[in-house]
Formats: C-alpha cells, structure tokens, sequence
C-alpha cells in the first residue's frame, strides 16, 4: 500500500512557491501600521529573523526532536503511546513540526488510518526536499494561532502590538503554546489556560537547556499585556486606515485583502497621537461639566464568590472597553468607598477625589436604575495622580483634522472619540452648521467689494422682514446680546459681532457671497443665498474647513486635502503614489495674495484681542491665526485656525444635534482641543511670518468703538473709494482728525 501511496502524493510545489493570502496593511508617513484588512491576518518572516527565543519556544512546545528526526519522530511516538497508556485521561499526540505542515498545506484534520498513512509519507517527502529551517519557517508561517491569526509574526502583533522581533522570552512561550489549542489557550478568551500552558513551555525550555533558572523565574514573574482588541495596533488612526482601504478597494476590489499591498498614509504618528490625546481630553473635560449619568448597566451577583475571578469575567463579557476607559464591576459602594473588579483579574479600591465625579449616585436618595450598588457596570481611569476615578462614557462626539497648507497632506485625523463605537466619520462626513467659523469668507468677498479692515459698519439690531426672508421676520441678535455700535471691520470679525456681518453680507449681496465661497471649496447648494450665510447657518464638514482655510494660510492658494502617500505591492513596488500640486502654483491660485494677507492679520487679531485670546496665552507666538465657531443654540462648536505650515480644525457636538450647553462655544468647548494638538505639533516648528505683498497701501485709522489707532492695509486701487470714507479720522489722508 505504501509503494502504491508514494507516487500519488501530491506535488510540493505549493511550498516551493509559498504565496499565501497576506492582507492589506496601511501604515503611517513614519512606517507604524494602523490597520489589516484581510480573512486571514498574517505577516511572512524569513527563519533568519525569527528570533531564538520565538524557535527555542516552539520547539519546546512542539517537538523537542524536530532538528533530529526525519519527518516522524519514533522516540515521540513510542513516548506518547508510553503516556496514553499510564495517564488514562487526556490523549498525548506526537505530531512532529513536519507533519503539521503536511496536514496544514495538504491534507484534512481527520482522524483516519488513511490520513494517518498519507502524513507520516508527506512527512519524509517533506523531509526529502527541504531543509529543516525551511519547513520551520513554512510551520511559523502557516500555522493558525486564534483571533484570525496565522504565523507567529501575526499572532505577536494581535496578541501583544509587538513585532516578532521585539517579544520577550515569557510572549515566546505564550505565543509557542497556542499551536496545541488555538481556542484553548487563547490568553484573550481563556487567560488562566494560557498561562498555565505558557508555564509549561517555559518549564520544557528550561529542561531542555534553552533558558536558565534564572530565567525562567524572570519570565514566570513578567506580566503579559494582552491586547483584547486585534485591531487595536498602538496608534489611534481607525478612521484614517478605513479611508485608505476604501481608496485601496476602489482600484483593486477585491484583490485588495490577499495580494499583500501596503498603504503609507501622510499622517505622522506622534501628530496622530497629540490629535487622539486632544480630543479625548477635550470630550472627557466636556463629559465631566455636564455631571454622571450613572451606572452603565447592572449585571447579578447573586451567589457569586467575590474571589471567583472567572464568574465576575463572564460578568464583564458583553461590556466592550473603550478609550483607555477601564470597564469594572462594583463589589462593594458606600459614599466613602467602592470596591470594584477590573476586567483582567484586578481589584481595585476608590474613595475620595476618586469618587467626586459619581457622588450624587453613591448617595441613598439617588435613583435605582443609576445609582452605583454592587452589581453596577462602571467605568474608571487614572487620574493626575494615578490614583483610579470613576468617570463614564461620552455620548457627545468630536473630532479633529490638520493638514499641511502647503500641499494638503494630512498630518492628523480623528473622525470620532472611538471607532469601535461610532464608525461615523464626522471629518468628511459630518455636515454641519459652521457657525461663526464661516464668516471669514463673507469677510474675504467683502474685501473684493472695496471693503477693509478699517471699513465701519454698524453693530446695531437688525431686523428682516418676511418678504426678504421668504418666510417670517428674523431678528437676529448677537450672542452676548449686546450691541456696540459703529466699529471697524476689523474689530467686528475679533469680537464675532453677528450684525456686522448680516450688515455686510446685505451690502455685498448673497448671490455673490455664495458664488465666491466655492473658490474654498464650499457646495453652493450646501449654503443657500440667504442673509443667515453670514451667521454659518449652511452647512460644510471638517475636511472643507481645513481646506478652506488652508488658503489663507498659504497665500490664496486652494489646495486639495490628501490621506495616502503612495501604495505598494508586498515586495516594496510602487504600485501608485500621489502627486500633490503645492501652493505657489498660480493654477491653484483663488483669492488676491493681498486678500490672504488681510484676512490672515484680520484672523490674528481674533486670536491676539478676540473670541481666541486663550490661544494666544498658550502658544506665545505670533504666527498663530484663526476663528471661532459657535452655532445657534450651542448646537455645534468650531476652533478652525492655523499657523503657516500646519491648519487644524476642531469641532464637537451630538451626532443627533442638540444643545450642548449654556456656554459650550467654539472658544470654551472647541478650542481646548485644536490647542492640545497645537501646543506638541508646533513645538519644533520655527514661528513664521508671511511677508507683505505688493499693491496694498498703509493707512491709520481709529476704531470707534474701542478708540484704538490701528495701521490698515487697503488695496491700492480701493483707495479713493474709501478717501471719503476715513479722511475725516485719518490724518495720513490729509483729513482733520476729529476729536
């Protein structure tokens, strides 16, 4: 039967040519990968780079003998057969690495003589054709270690965010144990199990001389953190991988998740993690003025041992983590103290500081379906002094975005506070109101109208009637309520005065207003011609807004935002890259350079004397330029604003638009995020000045609202339109100043 078998085995050729499926993979500008696409997430590593620990492990684990046999292992099998017999329980098998890589390439996992027989002859064809590292490194690599992982180097990245190469002798030994029962020994479902079977194989390398004593009670005592989450890869750039994979499918469909092609994306990962550590401090300080909600859900203790450590687990299993926001269950709870179990085994004590945040629902009159009691599901972090806090999910949203206004090369983006939440991607997808943040760009069209900054308009109620309207009489207001009177330009767009800005939108007219917005980029559609475009009340998304504004920062250039670098096949080819246009290029070019330069002195001024002097006190420079934006009603808060070489935009609000408060405006709930990434990512660029273009003349003039003399920039060839205008107040036009 054997002679009759060998010829009719099947051909190596599977495994001279080795090309399994291998994943998408997107990674940042900086080489960090973000996200895997893919059925089977796996990651090809030569013998050479596997690391002695990683080898030393699974031979351990797996076959001792494996450098010494010839495909079957006789002294194994006699071994195992010795072990069934006395043990009586659990049957010892004595696979060597050879026959799994028969059984994993070509054969089926049942349990006959037949497939039996067909091993042990693939085994010694194996055997016969290749090297003893050459079918290690086909077993490391083809393997299936749990959570869609196949090979070691996949199973080090989903298991521990690690590179094959960086693993420690204690992960080794987790990672070489997994073979056995990929299920059972999986440290994320099954954490006791898995360790005792690491300890197993750290034992079998220390018999077999491959650690020392010493070492294998270093690697006992080192404790593993284990990623529950396989897509959790160290840098928070969900969104961003999603958008590089749609791009990917786009051209390739669905070759896209198994021809091993890598994205490079143009964010860099320390600007991605000042973005993500923004916003997420900017939800929870927000979360935090509104007050707890109380307990997340209530789970039975009934019965429970308070010791059994995998009851309270299965308590927990329905509960997802997120944002760093631990997920623990309350053991105990008076006003004074909660003790809680923290998924992953520990037991942690709160009181003091650590309870302020959720004291009404620790209190006896606090409602049942909130108050937190034994049983309740809460969520906890570490606070300024490392000590744990109860805190709570936000259920309000944010989101971030910069981009480089020389080129649109995007260098962070957060669309939501968590992907595995909310997969909404408020930066290209959210439409809403801009608010405030909008005027800059009636401002713009004014000054192409014969206005300037030293233009005086009004700040007085405004009423529109029904006719003009299309429906009823608006009566807008401003949002203190408070009127000021005559004031420059200027003046009115640092203070955010809303009548100046209806005033000059009706002077301008709508029509032209709404034409010159989509110069920036804005839908016409999106932001009909009616007097409320001065206030923002139209609609446009983040990723418009960082575009938009990037012209003022460039000089007048529109450029278009971009988010994947270039794409490559698995052997490093570039497959397609992109080709930005950069600022400088007059095609590009959609406002005066003299128009930008204004705007830009206009927009510093906001950020010097207006609605963002909290900007000003943080960054201490002078380059720094922007707007804020708050919609009717506290509904949507914007920080759009920039520096030459980097513009960001930040904005929060409810996904099912809401208020967010009395006081929630772009310069109270916004700001605090655009500043926490501005604070790190402008920290090593140089503070950059634009200079003055030619055709703008330099006037004196005095606000009178405020009584200030400022210097002016006009167009040259607006001047003597404005002469009549400023001379009575002008001395350098040859007017009397009067007093």
């Amino acid at each position: 039967m054997v002679i009759l078998a060998y010829p009719r085995l099947p051909s190596l050729d599977s495994l001279t040519d080795y090309r399994p499926k291998i994943p998408l993979r997107v990674y940042t500008a900086d080489g960090y990968l973000i996200g895997e696409f893919g059925e089977e997430r796996r990651s090809l590593v030569p013998i050479q780079n596997v690391p002695p620990a990683m080898k030393q492990a699974i031979l351990a684990a797996e076959d001792e003998r494996f450098y010494q046999h010839s495909g079957i292992d006789s002294l194994g099998i006699l071994r195992a057969a010795y072990s069934n017999l006395i043990g009586g329980g659990k049957r010892q098998g004595a696979s060597t690495i050879t026959m799994q890589v028969a059984r994993n390439f070509f054969l089926s996992s049942e349990k006959t003589l037949t497939r039996k027989l067909y091993e042990a002859l693939l085994s010694f064809k194996i055997e016969n054709n290749f090297s003893k590292d050459e079918i290690l490194e086909l077993y490391l690599n083809q393997i299936y270690l749990g959570q869609r992982a196949y090979g070691f180097a996949a199973a080090a990245q989903i298991y521990f965010g690690k590179g094959l190469s960086e693993i420690s002798i204690a992960e080794a030994a987790m990672l070489a144990g997994l073979p056995k029962a990929p299920s059972s020994y999986n440290p994320v479902a099954n954490p006791k199990r898995a360790r005792l079977r690491q300890l197993y194989v750290l034992r079998r390398m220390n018999e077999l001389g491959y650690i020392s004593p010493e070492q294998l009670e270093a690697a006992k005592a080192e404790p593993l953190r284990i990623k529950r989450d396989i897509n959790d890869f160290g840098v928070h750039a969900e969104h961003v991988a999603e958008m590089a994979r749609q791009i990917v499918y786009e051209r390739f469909q669905d070759d896209t998740y198994a021809m091993g092609l890598r994205v490079f994306t143009t964010i860099r990962k320390a600007d991605q993690e000042y973005a993500y550590e923004a916003v997420r401090r900017g939800v929870l300080d927000y979360d935090r003025r509104h007050g707890y909600r109380g307990a997340e859900a209530y789970v039975d203790l009934g019965g429970l041992d308070k010791t059994q450590e995998e009851a309270l687990e299965e308590r927990l299993q329905d509960f997802e983590e997120s944002n760093g926001l631990k997920l623990a269950l309350v053991l105990t709870a008076d006003a004074k103290q909660v003790t809680a179990y923290l998924r992953g085994g520990e037991t942690i004590s709160l009181s003091g500081d650590g309870l302020k945040f959720a004291a009404r629902m620790l209190d006896k009159k606090a409602p049942t379906n909130r108050s937190i009691r034994p049983g309740a599901v809460i969520r906890v972090m570490k606070g300024d002094k490392n000590a744990w806090q109860i805190t709570q999910l936000p259920d309000v949203e944010a989101a971030l975005v910069a981009a480089s206004p020389v080129d649109g090369e995007i260098r962070a983006l957060i669309g939501s506070i968590d992907f595995n939440r909310n997969k909404f991607n408020h930066v290209t997808q959210a439409w809403r109101q801009p608010g405030s943040s909008f005027k800059p760009f009636i401002y713009s069209a004014a000054l192409e109208k014969s206005y300037s900054p030293a233009s005086i308009i009004p700040d007085e109620p405004v009423s529109v009637d029904a006719e003009e309207t299309g429906s009823q009489v608006w009566e807008p207001r401003n949002y203190d309520g408070k009127y000021e009177g005559p004031m420059t330009l200027r003046t009115a767009l640092a203070k955010s005065k809303n009548m100046v800005s209806i005033r000059l939108l009706q002077s301008i007219g709508t029509r032209y207003a709404q034409d010159y917005i989509t110069r920036f980029g804005f839908d016409a559609e999106k932001n009909p011609p009616y007097l409320t475009l001065a206030l923002g009340a139209g609609a446009a998304t983040p990723w418009q807004q960082v575009a938009a504004y990037s012209v003022f920062a460039n000089g007048g250039y529109k450029i278009e935002p971009y988010i994947v670098k270039q794409i490559t096949d698995d052997r490093g080819n570039v497959l397609a890259a992109s080709q930005p246009v950069k600022a400088g290029d007059e095609n590009l070019r959609v406002i005066d350079t003299r128009n930008a330069y204004i705007m830009d002195s206009m927009l510093k001024d906001v950020v010097r004397r207006g609605t963002a002097t909290r900007a000003a006190a943080v960054l201490k420079r002078g380059d720094i330029a922007g707007k804020t934006g708050t919609t009717n009603d506290y509904v949507d808060a914007w920080f759009c604003g920039y520096q030459p070489d980097l513009v960001a935009v930040a904005w929060i609000g409810f996904d099912q638009p809401k208020r967010l408060g009395n006081g929630e405006t772009g310069s109270f709930a916004a700001l605090p995020i655009w500043l926490g990434y501005m604070e790190k990512a402008l920290k090593n660029i140089p503070e950059r000045l634009p200079a003055k273009p030619e055709g703008l003349t330099t006037i004196v003039t005095t606000d009178p609202s405020t009584e200030r003399q400022v210097q002016e920039f006009i167009y040259h060839e607006h001047l003597p339109a404005i002469e009549e205008e400023t001379r009575l107040t002008n001395p350098l036009l040859g007017g009397a100043q009067t007093p």
